[in-house]
């Protein structure tokens, strides 16, 4: 899953706010090399290193990552 990225792709993450649960926004990360391990990938989000697991809702267009919002988020949903 995670081979299809490169140190210096642009990707985009959901972010959840961690006061109100239901609440998510899209944003712009990189792929880099992390420095804890750098044979690993990491997104960098915020000024923070975050590997990459499958727990990441991760995106390679913005138009992907919304299309997935719209599924998970999205006013039908409720």
């Amino acid at each position: 899953m995670f081979n299809k990225y490169k140190a210096g792709d642009i990707v985009y993450v959901f972010i959840r706010n961690p006061h109100i649960p239901d609440v998510a926004t899209i944003q712009e990360a990189a792929i880099v090399k992390n420095p804890e391990n750098p044979k690993e990938l990491a997104v960098f989000l915020y000024e923070t290193y975050y590997p990459l697991t499958k727990e990441l809702a991760i995106y390679s267009t913005i138009e992907e990552a919304e299309q997935a919002y719209d599924k998970y988020f999205g006013e039908d949903t409720a």
